[in-house]
């Protein structure tokens, strides 16, 4: 019988079903599972490392092109809303006109995007530049998860593949504050931006090579660009009017008026989705699969309480206790470490221990560490304030982040494993800027004025201590939402429950 084959090169029969071929056969038939593995590696550390690296570099930034307070975070919104909100669209185009070519495209975006940045001299060209990476990252990155799920469709080597996939995507995070402050230190503030452009070329050049050029996955009609316009501006919308908050109160005209046009472009994102896309950013019915929802709802609340944990810990460490860029960076050195330990971890014990048990212990964890966190004091120090919840914080962290891709890819139709995995990372960005809106807003309304040490260590407590609470949140979906999620299975002989259409 006659097929085609997928973007791993596994052949697939005539009904869309991947056929792995016997065992120390893959190179015969043309499959490169781990070059492939290396593409999406390097191409994960990199937009991990681009959320996290402009974090100790903030307060050069602002001094170097003028931000005030409220501005400054936009570095952060305008790199997450677009990628969060355009993901699904970037899922969708890698589906639709195949998955290498949405990779390499993204990449020479953000590359481009990135050397731009580096080069900004107003705030608001360094914000456009951040923007524009964020529409790079949406292309690339579901285009490179989607080869990760279909190159390891089940048993131990997706287990290991989602394994090295997380511990790269939580290097990425961490090693990002790392340099970030050693670049920012000893180079320039600048060099957050351009260190993306020599990795993107690198990434390029090994994609070129090590991902083969296959039909896509699905043919139809043109991507729901209406849909992905209405939710990102919807998004946006959503966030900037929590943002504004610091100067117009809830209740003001200004407030209330932002947040009804929020609300109203992201309904109208569902009319869109459901009655007139021909194509549909997201089929509504995906979400009917409880691993889906229950996974995403889960990564939301992880990523509202993540990315203002890195915010508040750098500013804490150069604001409140006096330490340089560099030395900053260094003092993440522990997070980075607990992630990656996280992340064997849950490699080790994912062949027996079913997805949702990971979640529920690393979210506690996680709830632990961030409520030592809060604990913070403005006479404090690295080791009594910072070192022990960073570690069993990162290990928290590190348990969750491969099991909960597994869940949410699972029992998703292989034709819609790209928009499955752009869904799982809007998720997150979009809770990353959620939580940064939301509680830097909390932040430093109990920072108040005027400013001093005290109500500066008050207001970055807050923010971590409210993290807690999103984490609780998060571990209470895992407990309710995931409950009949399988583990899975070692020797994939027949087809599994995450091969099997939705």
């Amino acid at each position: 019988m006659t097929g085609t084959t997928n973007d791993a090169g596994v052949p697939r029969a005539r009904g869309g079903t991947p056929r792995t071929p016997p065992d120390g056969k893959a190179e015969a038939a043309g499959v490169r599972p781990g070059l492939t593995l290396a593409v999406v590696a390097v191409v994960q550390f990199m937009v991990s490392l681009d959320i996290s690296v402009v974090n100790v570099g903030l307060p050069q930034i602002a001094t170097g092109l003028g931000f005030d307070a409220v501005g400054l975070t936009w570095v952060i919104h305008a790199y997450a809303l677009t990628f969060g909100g355009l993901l699904l669209l970037g899922g969708k185009a890698a589906d639709r006109y195949g998955r290498k070519r949405m990779l390499l495209l993204g990449l020479g975006l953000f590359g481009l995007a990135s050397l731009a940045g580096g080069l900004a001299q107003a705030p608001g060209q360094l914000v456009a530049a951040r923007t524009v990476q964020g529409i790079g990252a949406a292309a690339l990155a579901p285009a490179a998860l989607s080869l990760l799920t279909a190159t390891f469709p089940s048993g131990r080597e997706r287990v290991r593949a989602f394994g090295v996939w997380s511990a790269t995507n939580a290097a990425g995070g961490a090693f990002g504050v790392v340099i970030g402050g050693v670049l920012t230190q000893y180079a320039s503030w600048r060099w957050v931006m351009l260190v993306n452009v020599p990795m993107a070329l690198g990434a390029m050049a090994l994609a070129w090579r090590g991902v083969r050029a296959a039909p896509p996955a699905a043919r139809g009609s043109r991507p729901d660009v209406l849909g992905a316009v209405l939710a990102t501006a919807g998004m946006t919308l959503l966030v900037f009017g929590v943002v504004r908050t610091d100067r117009h109160g809830w209740t003001s005209a200004a407030t209330l008026g932002t947040l009804a046009a929020a609300v109203v472009l992201l309904a109208a994102f569902v009319a869109v989705e459901r009655t007139t896309a021909r194509d549909p950013l997201i089929r509504l019915g995906l979400f009917a699969n409880r691993s889906v929802s229950g996974a995403n709802a889960f990564n939301l609340l992880v990523g509202m309480a993540m990315t203002p944990s890195f915010y508040f810990a750098s500013l804490y460490l150069q604001e409140i206790l006096g330490h340089g860029p560099a030395m900053t960076g260094v003092m993440f050195l522990p997070f980075t470490f607990g992630l990656i330990a996280g992340s064997v971890l849950a490699v080790k014990l994912g062949y027996r221990v079913p997805p949702r048990i990971l979640l529920v212990a690393g979210g506690l964890l996680g709830t632990v560490g961030f409520a030592w966190f809060g604990m913070i004091s403005a006479d404090g120090s690295f080791a009594a304030d910072i070192l022990g919840p960073s570690i069993v914080a990162s290990v928290g962290f590190g348990l969750c982040l491969g099991p909960v891709v597994s869940i949410a890819t699972a029992g998703v139709a292989p034709h819609e494993t790209g928009t499955a995995s752009g869904l799982l990372n809007s998720s997150r960005q979009i809770g990353a800027s959620l939580g940064l809106a939301a509680l830097g807003t909390a932040a430093q309304r109990r920072t108040g004025h005027p400013v001093t040490l005290h109500s500066l260590n008050s207001g970055y407590a807050l923010g971590l201590t409210l993290g807690a609470a999103l984490l609780l949140a998060a571990v209470t979906v895992a407990l309710t939402a995931l409950r009949h999620t399988p583990a899975p299975t070692p020797t994939p002989t027949a087809p599994t429950p995450e091969q099997a259409p939705a």
